[in-house]
């Protein structure tokens, strides 16, 4: 059974900075693209960043483009998203998301994933 836990949400000054965290346990974590998600009060889930299985290739949305990072540790079985300059649009509770494809593509809906953490709350305050 695969299982993905996050850390590292928070409360966060409006150019502040944290960093979340996904640990994936039970399956074979090196083979698994990962994505980062986020759903704001009264909107839909969307797409914030993803890493493919190799940690080779990286994609963004265009609003965090250039202040967040996506990264993995295969030796750790961990995916991490480093939060520069937050803003309070950025408030949301971010998911982690596994896919286990295991091909070069990356997907930006969560329609691509098959495995998802429970969330961790992130607030940036003005």
């Amino acid at each position: 059974q695969v299982q993905l836990v996050e850390s590292g949400g928070g409360l966060v000054q409006a150019g502040g900075s944290l960093r979340l965290s996904c640990t994936v346990s039970g399956q074979i974590f090196s083979t698994y693209a990962m994505g980062w998600f986020r759903q704001a009060p009264g909107k839909e889930r969307e797409f914030v960043a993803a890493i493919n299985w190799s940690g080779g290739t990286t994609k963004y949305t265009d609003s965090v483009e250039g202040r967040f990072t996506i990264s993995r540790d295969k030796a750790k079985n961990t995916v991490y998203l480093q939060m520069n300059s937050l803003k309070p649009e950025d408030t949301a509770v971010y998911y982690c998301a596994a896919d286990r494809k295991y091909s070069s593509q990356i997907f930006i809906t969560d329609r691509g994933y098959d495995y998802w953490g429970q969330g961790t709350q992130v607030t940036v305050s003005s």
